[in-house]
């Protein structure tokens, strides 16, 4: 088909045109039937946001996603151009991509009716029939729509009256492909009435013209909930004529939000040569977006997007490369301590409450992850609030913790610096007494470094229990006894930090 190049060889070829709206029904009909994957890579909306998608296009809907920040909606948006034809004609030269057996555009029906069937066509393809607009304040209706051109009118000696003065903006530019307006609320009222027509009965309005271009565009509009800031909203003329409002949520499971952080990071080669990360990080990591998500700190209006977990987990591998690269060693496994930092990954992600504003970003990003390491700890180990309830004199054989509670008890500590070499790590964690019999005895088949973390989440966990204290140093963390720490408070300043 690519080789035709004229409308008299289109017209023999038995080529039919049809809408866009048409073709990405079409499209999506032979994906559905062949079972393939409609929008890969797109995870977590299996059964809610693809299936309620795939209907409005096979109803031929324009869409709005209605969703918080960092959802994927303007990645469901662009994977829509997979669903378009390879390639559509067009007449050669023209600014609206005229369809050759119906054109729209004065230079198009001119070139027409003088050159007939020689009129020459030009081959389109799905890439370039995509267009995107990231609304903003200044955005106006000659971006959008057109407004004449004295320009163009005076270089063609054109009346101001003559169509053909008429520069086309970003939709009719658009016209026969998909058309994306991200964070539809920014644009102004005014912007926004003047989409009316385009959506209803495809006409565009420009300056004093009695223009009719029935323009064939699918519109995606993506959109926060509109009490999400006091930016503005989407006027209810428009929302009626959008057909489909589809809402767009967070991961539902840990599992999910696993897969999206790992298919997203951008782990460097030798990063993944030189890093091995345990899945019970990933996890934590994760976990820190739910508990941000639930958090009285934190604004829930706002979102806690995705992104957050992809760049706390490009900074744990980074924190472990850096740590390595120090300490000249070809690889090593990530450690708690390295999660010191994805502090500066957590916040710049999350909007405050006045309460979060009062701690401060900072505490409020280590806040969350002692939250996460509360909430995984449990699920790895037994609770500790379980054996804090019973009566340990009666049963004192009963708590797995008491021997490493016992051990900080009698004065002991350990501290565990972020630059240290595996073998000091190592050496660390050894000192405590009944730690690594702990571990052995439930984990026995994991590696001595797997082991070796999993020690070291037992001591962030006790913590996060109240069981043992913690304090985060400016260089890395130290255990103690929790009583201790109370009794020796404000004794020695240059010792004492924030807590974890």
């Amino acid at each position: 088909m690519k080789d035709i190049k004229t409308l008299g060889a289109l017209k023999k070829s038995g080529y039919t045109s049809r809408s866009v709206k048409e073709e990405v029904r079409a499209n999506l009909i032979k994906k559905l039937q062949a079972k393939e994957i409609t929008f890969p890579g797109i995870v977590g909306y299996e059964d809610t946001v693809i299936p309620d998608t795939e209907r409005a296009l096979l109803s031929r809907h324009n869409i709005l996603f209605l969703g918080l920040r960092g959802q994927a909606k303007t990645k469901m948006a662009r994977q829509m151009v997979d669903l378009l034809d390879e390639y559509i004609p067009v007449i050669a030269g023209s600014e609206v991509n005229d369809d050759p057996f119906h054109p729209l555009s004065r230079y198009a029906k001119d070139l027409i009716a003088e050159k007939g069937d020689d009129t020459p066509i030009t081959w389109l393809s799905r890439e370039e029939r995509y267009g995107e607009k990231l609304a903003t304040p200044d955005v106006s209706v000659a971006d959008l729509i057109g407004d004449i051109d004295p320009i163009k009118a005076a270089n063609q000696n054109l009346s101001y009256a003559d169509e053909r003065a008429i520069h086309f903006g970003i939709i009719p530019r658009s016209n026969r492909g998909i058309f994306v307006i991200n964070e539809l609320p920014d644009l102004q009222a005014r912007i926004q009435v003047a989409l009316f027509n385009i959506l209803q009965e495809g006409d565009i309005q420009i300056r004093g013209f009695k223009l009719r271009m029935p323009l064939d565009v699918l519109f995606v509009f993506t959109a926060n909930p509109e009490d999400y800031t006091n930016r503005g909203s989407i006027v209810t003329p428009l929302k009626d004529r959008i057909e489909s409002q589809i809402i767009t949520h967070y991961p539902k499971s840990i599992e999910s939000s696993l897969l999206i952080t790992e298919q997203e990071s951008n782990i460097h080669s030798d990063q993944a040569k030189r890093v091995d990360v345990a899945d019970i990080l990933k996890r934590l990591i994760a976990q820190v977006a739910i508990e941000a998500r639930s958090s009285e700190l934190v604004d829930k209006k706002s979102g806690v997007s995705a992104r957050l977990t992809i760049a706390a987990y490009e900074n744990l591998v980074s924190a472990a490369e850096r740590r390595s690269i120090i300490n000249k060693e070809k690889s090593t496994l990530a450690r708690l301590g390295d999660l010191q930092g994805i502090v500066p990954a957590i916040t710049g992600k999350i909007e405050l409450m006045y309460e979060g504003e009062q701690e401060g970003a900072m505490q409020v990003a280590y806040n969350l992850l002692e939250k996460a390491i509360r909430t995984l700890f449990a699920q790895y180990f037994p609770n500790p609030d379980s054996f804090k309830k019973r009566k340990q004199a009666a049963q004192p054989e009963s708590n797995p913790y008491r021997p490493i509670i016992q051990w900080f008890d009698q004065g002991n500590s350990v501290r565990i610096l972020q630059d240290t070499t595996d073998k000091q790590y190592e050496a660390a964690l050894n000192k405590v007494d009944g730690l690594k019999d702990f571990i052995q005895g439930r984990f026995g088949s994991a590696t001595k470094h797997e082991q070796l973390l999993l020690m070291e989440f037992v001591l962030h966990g006790l913590a996060a229990y109240s069981l043992v204290s913690k304090k985060l140093l400016e260089n890395g963390t130290n255990f103690s006894d929790l009583l201790g720490t109370i009794m020796n408070f404000g004794s020695d300043p240059a010792e004492e930090e924030d807590d974890f």
